[in-house]
């Protein structure tokens, strides 16, 4: 592991980190062009693609939890790839888009199929491009899970995964402490306008029952994420699908970036190197935040230390 990241000394702490790139927003958008991808069981997914290909190789980028290819983060590495030349398509999770999706179902943290699904679509039509993907926080555990599933079968070249929540229930018990409630507030305020517009739209029960007696993530995902999705309870959904058990299964070149502040989750759950196969590298940075990692020494002037360094890793190995 080691650590080559210089946090802006006027970013100080995590939550300053944290806060960063959604006050601070790209001034530019990247054009992007949209896909609908029916699925087999009759729902639907939207694609978002970057125009940038000089580079033969294709980058399939997996947001986060309530995020989007509009999402500042995503937009920040879309700039960088677009910098390397590179062509990406920006899978958005079921219901994501703008969009309700059909089914009452939605997504969750351990949602692999649907990532799969995509994936081999596009080595479908472009078998001549290498692959590799990036995935943040929610889509970070998801990715990680399925290159620990799919093993030696992965069709990916390689993969990034930035902010990681490794022990689901670890990162559920997180956001109800301190400052992280601000965090876990504004999450579930986003989850409950989704949940309540897709099922008037689609025609589904009332859910503001519901909703309301979900005063915490954990109690969203019992009475939501975990019976939409075939899980006894949130205890259940957690266990299942955090990705740490899968690590050692890794087969695919894989980085890891995750700082020690992340306010989503304690240090204590980071894994540990034993855990990791030699083709999964940590880069463990003691400042950073969750998906934050600003650097600059002047003040107001950021610069993306992450979408330039998760840019340039997967340039590399999409070569050839």
């Amino acid at each position: 592991m080691r650590q080559s990241f210089r946090p802006a000394w006027w970013l100080p702490g995590p939550h300053a980190q944290t806060v960063w790139p959604y006050v601070f927003r790209p001034l530019r958008s990247v054009p992007l062009q949209r896909e609908r991808l029916e699925l087999p069981d009759g729902d639907f997914i939207d694609l978002d693609w970057s125009t940038q290909s000089r580079h033969p190789g294709l980058v399939l980028v997996i947001h986060g939890l309530e995020g989007s290819s509009q999402s500042a983060y995503v937009q920040r590495l879309l700039r960088q790839l677009e910098r390397h030349g590179l062509q990406a398509v920006v899978m958005h999770f079921r219901g994501c888009s703008g969009e309700p999706n059909r089914l009452q179902r939605g997504y969750h943290a351990g949602d692999t199929a649907d990532i799969d699904y995509v994936a081999r679509q596009l080595l479908l039509r472009f078998p001549q491009r290498p692959l590799a993907a990036i995935g943040y926080s929610l889509g970070a555990n998801a990715l990680l899970k399925w290159l620990g599933e799919t093993g030696r079968a992965n069709p990916l070249r390689g993969g990034v995964a930035v902010s990681v929540p490794f022990e689901l229930h670890a990162a559920a018990d997180r956001l109800e402490t301190g400052f992280s409630r601000i965090y876990q507030h504004s999450l579930l305020r986003s989850l409950r306008r989704t949940v309540t517009r897709k099922h008037a739209l689609r025609g589904f029960p009332d859910p503001r029952a519901e909703l309301a007696a979900a005063r915490d993530m954990r109690g969203f995902d019992d009475r939501f994420t975990a019976p939409m999705h075939g899980f006894r309870d949130a205890n259940d959904y957690y266990a299942q699908s955090s990705c740490r058990q899968w690590l050692p299964k890794i087969a695919r070149k894989t980085l890891i970036v995750h700082a020690a502040d992340d306010p989503f989750l304690n240090r204590n759950v980071i894994p540990t190197a034993h855990e990791l196969p030699n083709n999964v590298e940590l880069l463990l940075t003691e400042q950073g935040g969750h998906v934050g990692f600003a650097s600059g020494r002047i003040p107001g002037l950021a610069r993306d230390w992450l979408g330039a360094y998760a840019a340039h890793w997967l340039a590399h190995h999409l070569k050839g």
